[in-house]
């Protein structure tokens, strides 16, 4: 396992529910000290309220400086101008946020620190910042997200996928997509909380309130809402088989309307990652209702070892990642064949089933994940020097 190190973070913004970057940076935090860069932003703010807001929100955390949240991360909101895409706003940014990060750098005493990126946007940094290794982590394709400039992020991406020490990607359609840019680039699959999602076995775990009386079975999904969801496909479902419960958990991001006026689905919105294992023990068959895309087809999901390490049977659009899984998930595309693959998930909700899904992934865990990229990042650090 990696140790002693200084690593500087590039990711998500670092509050909300843990993501596979925070679980990774959470395990190196143990013997290492992190920085972690909120979000600098891949897509050009709108006028609306929520981008609006957002932005005052960063203004103002920005303003605040840096500070340690958990123990060895500090998290720090760098203020930049939101126009990725734009060479000369880029090359200005580039130059701002590295003196930014070299004076932070200097304050919490980080010496030639692993620049460790999981955003595409950062390639013009790793010239000016003197590191001790640059890893570009990938573990999505940011191009096809909705809402960004698709050629100015593939653009940014291959720059930083040929500059970069090392690539670590999520799933292998990633890595094949990006080896012939550099050679240093490896698959590492997501890992999960096998303890944490474990706690859905536990006789006391109690089913929160706004579960617990649903009709049986409850067929149900936890995490982002968001236009890659199937809303179609799930209104279909759930129109077709009115006896079964649909307990859809997560913050939306796309239009839910034609799912709230069906009786049977019900629309809790985020909980907290704390109570997950108990909406699991509610639950009877986890589902992956996918639309099939550029974006999900080289996805990974993190739900689907969430719901195997909490022993439920899974049900998923086909997805190549979800694929490894083959003898543990149903896989089915349409409303039709969907319905009959949660029929038969619904029939393997005995004891030995569920424990035969939960030791599928119990040697998964995020240390074992962090292991197999420390190791990847030791070697390269040793051929380097």
């Amino acid at each position: 396992m990696l140790e002693g190190q200084s690593i500087v973070c590039f990711a998500h913004d670092f509050k909300g529910d843990p993501t596979s970057k925070t679980h990774i940076m959470r395990v190196l935090s143990r013997s290492n000290r992190i920085l972690w860069v909120n979000s600098i932003g891949m897509r050009r703010p709108s006028a609306s309220r929520s981008d609006l807001s957002r932005l005052a929100s960063k203004l103002s955390r920005g303003l605040a400086g840096c500070r340690e949240v958990e123990r060895n991360i500090h998290v720090l909101d760098p203020l930049v101008i939101p126009l990725p895409g734009v060479g000369v706003v880029d090359r200005f940014n580039a130059m701002l946020l590295a003196a930014v990060l070299k004076r932070q750098c200097r304050r919490l005493g980080f010496r030639r620190p692993v620049l460790w990126s999981f955003l595409p946007t950062v390639g013009r940094l790793l010239e000016p910042f003197n590191g001790s290794l640059s890893l570009y982590h990938c573990v999505d394709e940011y191009a096809a997200f909705s809402g960004v400039s698709a050629s100015s992020l593939r653009a940014m991406e291959r720059d930083l996928v040929a500059r970069a020490d090392l690539v670590i990607t999520s799933s292998e359609q990633l890595r094949d997509e990006r080896a012939p840019l550099n050679a240093n680039t490896h698959f590492v699959p997501h890992g999960v909380d096998v303890d944490h999602f474990a706690a859905a076995f536990h006789p006391g775990t109690r089913i929160p309130h706004d579960a617990e009386h649903l009709p049986r079975p409850v067929i149900g999904f936890f995490g982002l809402i968001a236009d890659w969801v199937d809303r179609d496909l799930i209104r279909a479902i759930a129109a077709g088989r009115r006896d079964w419960s649909f307990l859809l958990i997560g913050k939306a991001t796309t239009d839910l309307s034609s799912l709230r006026g069906l009786p049977n689905v019900h629309l809790v919105g985020q909980k907290p990652y704390a109570s997950l294992p108990a909406y699991c023990k509610a639950i009877d068959v986890g589902i992956i209702p996918f639309r099939r895309n550029a974006l999900t087809i080289r996805a990974n999901p993190l739900k689907l070892r969430e719901y195997l390490a909490a022993g439920l049977s899974v049900v998923s659009t086909p997805l190549p990642e979800v694929a490894r899984y083959a003898g543990y998930v149903h896989m089915a595309e349409g409303p039709r064949a969907f319905t009959a693959a949660i029929e038969t998930a619904l029939s393997e909700g005995d004891e030995m089933s569920r424990r035969r899904r939960m030791e599928a992934v119990a040697a998964e865990g995020w240390e074992a994940r962090v292991e197999e990229i420390s190791r990847l990042i030791e070697r390269r650090m040793g051929r380097a020097a």
